[in-house]
């Protein structure tokens, strides 16, 4: 019998207003792949990661997103067992997402909060073993030396890592990043990049990243699906993309998709 995947959706669509933002979408993402999503402005690609996290419910009918195997949503509402999809998901967002006024290490502790007693995160009498769990995370993305800082003062790419360790601390199986680079500088984004990829590679993370900028996407990923008006019209190796299909694609936007050769 094969094992479950990391992801699966089948035939979801999800409509604000009278626009189709996605149209019977079909993904499955086996454990281990890491693989971008990438299209232009408005393509659905945010939106399918939103749907798989269930921050976003998909139109009722035949749809139906598992993760490992347990339902997310189905026929348009969230299931029961999303509380134990999203304990194995960790969700990086663009703008990190993360408490300003406190510090690294405490905004890494509150992906503990899961299994730990709510006082615990309100008074933060953390148990030693979690705050072994949140330094090793910490220094697994290259931002321990920056533990006892605000979280506001620091760079938006070691904010950005510090995320990443949030999720080691929640103990994530799968990584879904949305957009996790479009706002740093290319030397951070790299930095960023890397520490996906390495998590994926080293660690056995199932990673699942949305990106802007199609030279990133080939450069860390085997496999991409790009989207167009809510439709995937591509999924398949890095390789199989070539600069024509990339201009059918992105239209006007291709080139805005590809860094300058200044930036590699």
């Amino acid at each position: 019998m094969p094992a479950e995947a990391a992801l699966e959706a089948r035939d979801i669509s999800k409509t604000y207003g009278g626009r189709r933002a996605l149209d019977r979408v079909g993904l499955r993402v086996e454990r281990g792949e890491m693989v971008a999503l990438i299209g232009p402005s408005g393509s659905g690609k945010s939106t399918l990661l939103r749907a798989v996290s269930g921050l976003v419910t998909v139109d009722a009918g035949p749809g139906r997103i598992s993760v490992f195997g347990l339902t997310v949503q189905q026929d348009g509402r969230i299931a029961e067992t999303v509380r134990q999809v999203r304990q194995r998901t960790g969700f990086i967002f663009q703008q990190f997402n993360l408490v300003g006024r406190l510090t690294l290490f405490s905004n890494v502790m509150i992906g503990a909060l899961g299994r730990l007693p709510f006082w615990i995160g309100l008074f933060g009498a953390w148990p030693h073993e979690e705050k072994l769990k949140a330094m090793a995370a910490l220094h697994r993305v290259g931002v321990s030396d920056y533990a006892g800082q605000r979280a506001n003062t620091l760079s938006g790419g070691q904010q950005q890592r510090g995320a990443i360790a949030r999720s080691l601390v929640q103990g994530a199986e799968l990584l879904l990043a949305d957009e996790p680079v479009a706002s740093l500088d290319p030397v951070a984004a790299r930095r960023v990049m890397d520490t996906l990829s390495s998590l994926n590679r080293d660690d056995g993370l199932t990673v699942v990243v949305t990106l802007h900028q199609v030279d990133y996407a080939m450069r860390y990923c085997r496999r991409i699906v790009a989207l167009e008006a809510g439709r995937i019209v591509y999924d398949g190796p890095a390789k199989g993309l070539d600069r024509a299909l990339l201009a059918k694609i992105y239209g006007p936007e291709f080139q805005e998709a590809l860094f300058e050769e200044e930036d590699r």
